[in-house]
């Protein structure tokens, strides 16, 4: 099998602009005639007066393109021009980001990501900074992870696999979609909290990744529905448990892995919506509550849950916040874990 290669930010200045862009937006948010804007068409104002292009910085069929074209499809009505979707995969995501962070703040441009942005930047060495470079704009749904295993494998629940990665430390594979990565990060923790040792494989996104664990290339995947729908509820993939509780309605059943084992272990995946620094308040305001608009369509709910995450509506602020408090998080997992991106 072939297995894929894929200053610290904590600047205080830079964590309070971060905060403060959130702020600004959610008071202008406000101030704002929400109705009016919730509306279809256009914004007031000369905005948009051409197409919007969405940059997801994975490969297309992973989890953040299954929520970023519903979203850009619905976007394109309410703003009254195209919404585009530009997948520029590679390194982790930091290929896309860079793009949007080179971009202009007018609107024009934006990006549709997960909580991987965050777990990259505790470990990688990029041109952009994710506090300096980018302004939270909306966050979109939010979802526990599956923890999935090949149908090969001779565990049946998320003990199985503890009991048989303590008797074979380092020997079980497990996937992730790509070095830092969130799928990385919050197998680590599993890892640290279950006290075993598995073997990472990084992946060029989830799509390549649940096909290896279908074949049985790879053994054990932490993912989102969003990624591997189609196996698990076809029954090609087994599930051992949810990361966190909160799971939509009509995803499969399972336990927590608190509930199975009472190990203190906890984690979700966010996606959601971010443009360049530099994006007028006026605008924040506007693409915020189009995309809270959207998240309230009952089409667009159900869509999100059964690609098992829940439509997760808030301000720029309380955005920022999460965002804040994953940095701080992770950046621990990742000094226990030793995971460098050199």
């Amino acid at each position: 099998m072939q297995r894929s290669q894929a200053d610290r930010p904590g600047v205080p200045v830079a964590r309070r602009g971060l905060l403060l862009a959130g702020a600004a937006a959610a008071g202008a948010a406000a101030a704002a005639d929400r109705a009016a804007i919730a509306q279809p068409g256009p914004a007031a104002g000369a905005y948009p007066n051409r197409p919007v292009r969405i940059i997801v910085p994975f490969p297309p069929g992973g989890s953040n393109d299954v929520i970023a074209r519903p979203l850009a499809e619905r976007l394109q009505v309410r703003l009254g021009q195209p919404v585009v979707i530009d997948n520029r995969g590679g390194a982790g995501g930091a290929i896309g980001a860079t793009a949007v962070a080179q971009s202009p703040g007018d609107g024009y441009t934006l990006m549709v990501t997960s909580s991987t942005f965050v777990t990259t930047s505790v470990v990688q060495r990029t041109s952009y900074d994710l506090r300096r470079d980018f302004v939270p704009v909306a966050l979109l749904a939010r979802s526990p992870f599956f923890i999935l295993a090949a149908p090969d494998f001779p565990a049946t629940g998320v003990a199985d696999l503890i009991r048989l990665a303590r008797e074979r430390p380092g020997e079980i594979d497990y996937g992730s979609s790509g070095p830092g990565s969130v799928g990385h990060f919050v197998t680590e923790l599993f890892a640290q909290r279950a006290g075993i040792r598995l073997q990472h494989v990084p992946y060029r996104g989830m799509a390549p990744a649940v096909t290896d664990l279908l074949a049985g290339h790879i053994k054990i995947l932490i993912t989102t529905l969003a990624s591997a729908a189609g196996p698990v509820r076809d029954g090609k993939l087994k599930l051992l448990a949810y990361t966190a509780p909160g799971a939509p309605a009509g995803s499969p059943p399972g336990p927590t892995v608190r509930e199975a084992t009472g190990l203190d272990y906890e984690a979700e995946i966010w996606w959601g919506l971010f443009a360049p620094r530099g994006l007028p308040p006026e605008l924040l305001r506007t693409l915020n509550a189009a995309a809270n608009a959207v998240l309230a369509e009952p089409d667009f709910a159900r869509l999100i849950q059964g690609e098992g995450a829940v439509p997760s509506p808030t301000t720029p602020e309380a955005f920022a916040a999460t965002i804040e408090a994953e940095l701080e998080r992770w950046r621990e997992v990742a000094r226990v874990a030793n995971i460098r991106l050199d």
